[in-house]
């Protein structure tokens, strides 16, 4: 495994960080990067017309053993984040209407504010790189 990578959690920290992501997500506290850099993301979105209702299923769907590691940020300036990893498998309809089972690649980054949790969805696209489950 790629040594940026941190499988160093116990199952009750990942259970904490799980709750704090849900938490932002049922509060609308959240967003899905679709900016220029996030191409992957629209084209997920896209290819499987995932509305935001269903988006926001996937995220509240997540399970403490869909955890597979957590990175640090490498862009300048957020190198102090750190960033969640989890992917669940996930029921979709394709652009024919076909129903497949699909590997959802999540990455977060949670922001705490004074007021309150934030969590940025840098990544929602189909797996596209081998990863390890730490639960499973």
């Amino acid at each position: 495994m790629n040594s940026y990578y941190n499988q160093n959690y116990t199952k009750e920290e990942i259970d904490a960080v799980l709750e704090k992501i849900k938490s932002c997500v049922h509060n609308n506290k959240y967003t899905i990067a679709l900016n220029e850099n996030r191409q992957e993301n629209i084209e997920f979105i896209n290819e499987y017309n995932i509305r935001s209702d269903k988006q926001k299923s996937i995220l509240l769907q997540l399970k403490t053993e869909d955890f597979c590691h957590t990175l640090q940020n490498t862009k300048i300036g957020y190198e102090y984040e750190v960033l969640y990893v989890f992917v669940p498998q996930v029921q979709l309809f394709n652009a024919d209407g076909i129903e497949e089972t699909v590997d959802v690649y999540t990455k977060f980054n949670i922001i705490d504010m004074p007021n309150g949790s934030r969590t940025v969805v840098i990544s929602f696209h189909k797996r596209n790189k081998p990863i390890d489950y730490l639960f499973r």
